[in-house]
């Protein structure tokens, strides 16, 4: 069997354990900073806000406090916001209507 799919095998057999609650919550930890930079996420996609906004579900009001620093987004929105930097071509597929 090939590395990758021993990596996710591994990866499957942890997030069932972890689901059953055999699973050490310590070895599961995450960051999410406190700080987002939401204007060069957008930028780097080469998105207007309004394409942004509607592309991700945020209103357009809301990511222009963000990018002009009068508000910063909550945790699980950081979290998302992360994942839309890293994996924006993923969140897009994941948000497709079916």
């Amino acid at each position: 069997m090939s590395t990758v799919a021993d990596s996710i095998r591994r990866g499957l057999e942890q997030a069932v354990a972890y689901a059953d609650g055999q699973g050490d919550e310590r070895d599961y930890g995450v960051h999410i900073p406190e700080r987002v930079d939401v204007k060069a996420i957008r930028a780097k996609l080469a998105m207007t806000q309004e394409e942004f906004a509607g592309r991700f579900g945020f209103s357009v009001n809301t990511l222009r406090h963000w990018e002009q620093g009068s508000r910063q987004p909550e945790g699980p929105t950081r979290a998302y916001l992360i994942v839309i930097d890293r994996a924006s071509q993923a969140v897009q597929q994941a948000l497709q209507a079916v």
